[in-house]
């Protein structure tokens, strides 16, 4: 739910501003998830997994986001649209960082159920973000809540990604 939580800021912020774009959204998802997948597969294949609680640190990642949002928040005139995550490489940092956790999930998982499963999978997962971009596109179209981004979204954005960011790290630091 959080990375749909995540996604429709995104879009709604795009619907408020511009920036970014709805393809860089989901391009962004895509990337992301491509990564822990491919992080995965890797480590499913034997190799060391970065341990659990050092995989909280990318909670830094939204978190820093954040912080420069608010930044540019307090330096703008105000007319500024929020612009916390703009593009491709951002977008796919904070899809990685939101979802690390993952890894320790799809590792076993991948290891266990061999490669045709695997691949089976994965077709799944690229076909189910398409369907959770859609969702967020949707959730993020409605006219009262974009009206709430263009008068609030400058702080609003960036206090939602510092506290996705401290979520994740706060969860790594407490398990």
């Amino acid at each position: 739910m959080d990375d749909l939580v995540i996604l429709t800021v995104l879009f709604l912020t795009s619907r408020a501003g511009g920036v970014p774009r709805p393809a860089q959204i989901v391009a962004g998802q895509y990337a992301g998830i491509a990564t822990l997948v491919a992080v995965s597969a890797v480590a499913a294949l034997g190799l060391a997994v970065v341990p659990d609680r050092w995989v909280g640190l990318l909670g830094l990642v939204p978190f820093g986001l954040g912080v420069r949002g608010l930044v540019r928040a307090a330096r703008s005139d105000g007319d500024e649209a929020p612009r916390v995550a703009s593009g491709v490489i951002s977008i796919a940092g904070v899809t990685i960082a939101n979802g690390a956790d993952n890894i320790s999930v799809y590792t076993p998982l991948f290891r266990t159920i061999g490669t045709v499963a695997t691949a089976v999978t994965i077709a799944v997962f690229a076909v189910l973000v398409a369907v959770w971009c859609a969702a967020a596109s949707w959730l993020g179209s409605h006219e009262r809540v974009i009206a709430l981004v263009e008068r609030w979204g400058r702080w609003l954005v960036p206090v939602v990604f510092m506290a996705i960011g401290a979520v994740i790290v706060a969860e790594s630091v407490f398990r």
